[in-house]
């Protein structure tokens, strides 16, 4: 995957978000590492998320990680706090914005888990 390719799926995941009922602020910059590699950037402010393609110097933390890593963690088939402890995502400053963050991607994964699944067509 290219940068652009990650970022814009990152993106389109991230804003997927419902963010209104977290009234802090939090500025946390994406370190894409290996293939796609560059930095963007995830800010809530006033309940709104915002992702922009640039890095953030004054940021509350740093995730770094891989861009199909980061992806699977923004849709909520990989957990935060395990990508963590396995080491492909490492996290620079505060720990407890990172986990914020994070709680947001759950938010996700849990609405995803509530969809019924599909109905099967039966077999004549």
């Amino acid at each position: 995957m290219t940068y652009e390719e990650i970022f814009s799926r990152s993106k389109e995941l991230i804003l997927a978000n419902d963010a209104s009922g977290i009234g802090e602020h939090l500025a946390v910059e994406v370190d894409i590492t290996g293939e796609g590699a560059g930095a963007f950037y995830i800010e809530l402010k006033d309940g709104k998320l915002f992702v922009e393609p640039y890095e953030y110097y004054d940021r509350d933390c740093k995730l770094i990680v891989s861009g199909e890593d980061f992806i699977k963690i923004c849709d909520g088939s990989l957990d935060a706090v395990k990508a963590f402890t396995n080491g492909s995502l490492k996290i620079e400053g505060d720990i407890d914005k990172a986990l914020k963050i994070s709680e947001i991607f759950n938010a996700v994964k849990e609405k995803n888990s509530e969809k019924p699944a599909p109905a099967k067509k039966s077999k004549k």
